[in-house]
């Protein structure tokens, strides 16, 4: 897609239409616009994936697609207003009005705004202005697995079959408001996942993954012979009763126990009691919930794991407002030295109880630990388990935080300071603020890709984790 737009075949009709550019997408929205203020926010995604199966390539492709929002707002004072929110996938610029129009008669018939603030202009937003605002759109293809695909096929002619994908993104987003507010940004977003298995009648079953921005850092060999090595460990097994074990977790299984935390810090509901953040009175915050040094944090900046360093939404929920749409985020601390720093307060949250505006982060960075490495932390232990992913995590109690899930493609017994035998797996119990208070050790931080939130959130950089009982609640018969 370039700055001037892509031909599209309209559903409507089977003519063409020319995708025009994002930027001009917003401004002829907010032009026809008759609401007292009025937000566009138009989201371009530019797709690559490649799958393989059994030492094959099965299928790969590549695909362009939009989806935008109208968002009206109707005031009834600086604190009152009726907001309506009405999306598309359209790509006809005959249709944007018709949009408008719906948002604003949604508007019309909505309640009250519960979170009516004013809305933000650019010096309130810290919003610059962008020089790239109407600039050429980037777009991403199959070319980008070229190395990746050389690599795979030179493990397709080993023995252990192969199984994964690899999926690529560009999402361009603009999001500009009656107010004066232009903003844009290009995220990034990658992933390889390989499943490797040996044998044939019960076959030993592993997998690793990684996270990149562009797949130019990407080292398939190298996660390859990390398989392998995984499936030699499966040459013994070992059967395990449930019960607590000192564990040590890896950082992609640190990164899928702790992302739940973050998801459920919003400030209501700490002040509300309905979440582990809460207590009698207030909230949390200030309190002591490890004595290691660790710091939780999103941060925008992060290199190699950015972000859109800005609101862009077109819905409301306990984490963000369509008021607070174009305010710049940046780096906020959750947990800091081992103290509960803040909690996810949109403007009018954080208006109601006193609390400082905190946007929600889209990373997530645990630092603090040594610089031992899990080979060394392995080299260490005298009799434990080592995890190598989680899957099917779900919460069991919002007031605790505890989370159920599976072990799966590979549980393994250390001995003596090397990893001996694979072990069934299990079905666990566990929450993250317990296993941050009970941690003995924390390792050197790394960036590193979730198994099971990948789908919705990808940036993570964790170090591997020694618990001393992690709790194995019951024996899974998962592979």
């Amino acid at each position: 897609m370039s700055g001037h737009g892509s031909e599209f075949a309209d559903d409507t009709g089977g003519r063409s239409v020319t995708m025009m550019h994002g930027a001009e997408v917003v401004e002829r929205a907010l032009a026809v616009a008759r609401a007292d203020e009025t937000i566009v926010i138009v989201t371009d995604a530019s797709e690559a994936s490649l799958r393989w199966a059994g030492n094959s390539m099965t299928t790969n492709g590549s695909s362009v697609s939009r989806s935008w929002a109208v968002v009206s707002i109707l005031r009834e004072g600086p604190r009152s207003a009726r907001v309506g929110s009405v999306g598309s996938t359209s790509v006809d610029p005959a249709e944007i009005e018709a949009v408008v129009r719906s948002a604003e008669e949604a508007a019309r018939t909505a309640e009250p705004a519960a979170d009516a603030m004013p809305l933000l202009d650019p010096e309130s937003a810290g919003a610059q202005p962008d020089s790239q605002w109407s600039g050429p759109v980037r777009e991403t293809g199959i070319e980008v697995f070229t190395g990746l695909a050389g690599e795979l096929a030179v493990g397709f002619a080993g023995t252990d079959r192969l199984y994964g994908f690899a999926h690529h993104q560009l999402h361009t987003t603009w999001l500009g408001t009656s107010t004066g507010i232009r903003r844009r940004w290009t995220e990034p977003t990658g992933s390889i996942e390989i499943n490797g298995k040996r044998g044939d009648d019960d076959p030993a079953s592993a997998w690793v993954g990684a996270p990149t921005a562009d797949f130019t850092d990407i080292g398939v060999t190298a996660l390859l012979a990390e398989l392998s090595r995984r499936l030699d460990w499966c040459a013994r097994r070992v059967e395990l009763p449930a019960g607590r074990y000192p564990t040590l977790l890896p950082p992609s299984a640190v990164a899928d126990l702790l992302i739940p935390m973050l998801w459920s810090m919003d400030g209501r509901g700490a002040h509300e009691g309905h979440t582990a953040f809460a207590r009698a009175g207030g909230t949390r915050v200030g309190e002591r919930l490890t004595d290691l040094p660790l710091t939780l944090y999103s941060d925008p900046a992060a290199a190699g794991l950015e972000y859109r360093p800005f609101v862009a939404t077109a819905a409301s929920s306990e984490t963000s407002s369509v008021f607070d749409n174009g305010l710049s985020a940046g780096r906020v601390d959750w947990l800091r030295e081992g103290v509960i720093e803040s909690l996810i307060y949109p403007r009018a949250v954080a208006a109601q109880y006193d609390a400082p505006v905190t946007v929600a982060g889209e990373n997530l960075l645990l630092s603090g630990g040594t610089d031992r490495t899990l080979e060394q932390m392995i080299a260490t232990t005298e009799r434990g388990l080592l995890l190598t992913c989680l899957w099917y995590i779900r919460e069991v109690d919002p007031a605790t935080l505890l989370q159920t899930g599976l072990t799966r493609d590979g549980v393994y017994l250390v001995e003596d300071g090397a990893v001996t035998a694979a072990v069934n797996n299990f079905r666990f119990n566990e929450s993250p603020l317990d296993l941050l208070r009970r941690a003995t050790e924390v390792g050197a931080t790394e960036i590193t890709l979730p198994r099971e939130w990948k789908d919705w959130f990808t940036r993570t950089a964790m170090p591997p984790m020694r618990i001393p009982d992690f709790h194995m609640s019951s024996v899974s018969q998962a592979t």
